[in-house]
């Protein structure tokens, strides 16, 4: 490719509106250019890095019995009613024609559909059907450039058995896959336990890779290789230990006192002897949940817990829920649900709200005072704390996910009625899984690893080009006969090349332009060089230089390229 001809718009300053690394170097080395928010064209640069992603899937799906389609990203809507999922991606979900249709975020309801009408015996199974497809998701805040946007290209898979254990060779062959994948394009990551969220499913894991850019929150332990989302990590925490003895229940002004810290103060106590009090509403009715101190409920694990819908009470609500304001509201009196974290099971001599404004309790003894808790692991995990696993620590970091994989089990096959007969001529549910990565994000995720202050670093595997052919002053007519030549001879020979043959182009602003697209390889033509018959060759990846004559460099290109 001669960028003479080619469309490489290159730019010199940062974006204003990029702030994290893949973002700006995309942006700068000319791979995508943003249309809305959250909404990027891929530039031909950018697309051939791209398409390299995709045929690396597609080979290890291949090897694992993958089978290839192509679904419409426009899906009728009442396909995605029967799993009710419309109302489960909420406002994430694009609706158009008067909300007779929606641009699929994910592909399960189709891919159920025609399962459900091809896959009627077990003879017909296991099956893995997979695409690479455009995906869409109306993110209230789209950000970090295409690590997280509105439309992304994605590869998902879906697996179809008959038995439990057939789901877990599906799983197993796809973890296989992804590791391969992430491996094969130069990715360090890690796997994770995870939420299976908005999918549903059994079980799920997580492949992720540490970055300040990430959008997900991650407890890691460098000692064991405990990894786990925030969503559903533990931590190995003191509970708080029961005092011998149980004070009455006592009342407490606690004027303008709202929140933990202000009560520890005001009455001179550590905050583990606080239970702090939220109000949730599950399916329309009211919960109270328990924390102790500054602990944060963990929402998905609480959703996860309870199911249905959850949503925090509203302001205006808790007056009449509990009869205070946000601050006062406690489990004495409290006539609905109440749910408490591990922390504090049992825990005697407590500080709450008084369900009351401006009045605390002193003295709870949940044991007690508080009939019919219940117990969960409701907690977000903090940096710092006890591994569960192994006497060390957590570290608590943002990461990016690159890939999921879902043991949706049969939540798909049952509300579609995706059934088929058994060798006993009974009728069941086609047991399922589902399998997600994102082609963009792998992308955003090596330009995060492989960049230096110059611009991108990429390996061969994902590099738009082998080589980069730079050749200065070409307004001498030996530098033009010996560029040609070399591009023609690397062409024929089947290294991808791009040439920068632009004749008014200055040496240094070749030399950047260069660095920032990244390419494995440059071949220098200059003229000093030439009269040597020498041409000089830089590894981007290390910057080391060396001259090759002119009639050896496609071999030595090949030997650089080949033991890469």
């Amino acid at each position: 490719m001669r960028i003479s001809k080619s469309f490489v718009p290159t730019l010199k300053e940062v974006p204003n509106d990029a702030v994290v690394t893949s973002h700006i170097l995309m942006l700068r080395a000319a791979m995508i250019r943003m249309v809305s928010a959250g909404i990027y064209s891929f530039l031909p640069l950018g697309y051939k890095a791209a398409k390299k992603i995709c045929e690396i899937i597609r080979q290890e799906m291949d090897a694992i019995g993958g089978q290839e389609f192509h679904l419409p990203a426009l899906n009728p809507k009442e396909i995605w009613e029967e799993t009710n999922r419309v109302e489960a991606f909420g406002d994430t979900l694009f609706h158009i024609k008067n909300r007779e249709y929606v641009l699929a975020p994910t592909h399960e309801e189709i891919m159920t559909f025609h399962a459900r009408n091809v896959l009627n015996s077990y003879k017909d199974m296991p099956q893995i059907w997979y695409q690479i497809q455009t995906k869409f998701r109306n993110e209230a805040r789209p950000r970090s450039g295409v690590i997280r946007s509105r439309q992304f290209l994605m590869k998902d898979s879906y697996s179809f058995d008959t038995s439990w254990e057939g789901l877990d060779h599906s799983y197993e062959l796809h973890d296989k896959a992804y590791r391969a994948i992430f491996d094969r394009c130069k990715l360090k990551y890690f796997v994770v336990g995870a939420s299976s969220g908005a999918m549903g499913g059994t079980g799920s894991e997580e492949f992720m890779v540490k970055s300040d850019a990430g959008e997900d929150t991650v407890a890691h332990c460098e000692s064991c290789g405990y990894a786990a989302n925030v969503e559903v990590a533990e931590s190995r925490v003191n509970s708080k230990i029961r005092d011998e003895k149980s004070k009455d229940v006592y009342e407490i002004h606690t004027p303008n006192v709202k929140s933990i810290d202000e009560l520890c103060e005001f009455l001179n106590i550590d905050e583990s002897e606080c239970a702090k009090s939220r109000v949730y509403i599950h399916n329309g009715e009211a919960v109270l949940v328990l924390m102790q101190g500054n602990d944060e409920v963990n929402e998905s694990k609480l959703t996860k817990a309870l199911g249905g819908n959850i949503r925090p009470a509203h302001p205006e609500e808790l007056m009449e829920i509990t009869g205070a304001d946000a601050g006062s509201i406690g489990p004495i009196g409290y006539k609905g649900r109440i749910i408490a974290d591990n922390r504090i099971k049992d825990a005697n001599n407590l500080y709450s709200g008084a369900n009351k404004n401006d009045y605390h309790l002193g003295g709870i003894d949940l044991f007690r005072d508080v009939n019919n808790v219940e117990y969960l692991d409701l907690r977000t995990v903090l940096s710092g704390e006890g591994c569960p696993r192994c006497e060390n620590n957590l570290q608590v970091f943002s990461a990016i996910e690159l890939g999921h994989i879902f043991k949706l089990g049969t939540k798909y096959s049952e509300a579609m009625g995706a059934m088929f007969l058994d060798e006993n001529g009974k009728e069941n549910p086609i047991i399922m899984g589902s399998y997600g990565i994102g082609v963009e994000r792998i992308m955003a995720c090596f330009i995060e690893q492989h960049n230096d202050e110059n611009g991108i670093i990429w390996d061969k595997v994902l590099a738009p080009f082998d080589v980069h052919l730079i050749a200065l002053n070409m307004k001498k007519q030996q530098i033009t006969e010996a560029a040609e030549e070399v591009y023609n001879k690397l062409i024929n020979q089947g290294v991808d090349t791009i040439y920068d043959d632009r004749v008014d182009a200055q040496a240094g602003v070749k030399f950047k332009d260069a660095d920032l697209l990244g390419m494995p390889l440059q071949i220098i033509i200059g003229e000093k060089k030439l009269k040597e018959d020498l041409l000089e060759v830089k590894i981007r990846k290390t910057g080391k230089r060396f001259d090759v004559p002119v009639d050896e460099i496609h071999n030595k290109v090949k030997e650089i390229l080949t033991n890469d």
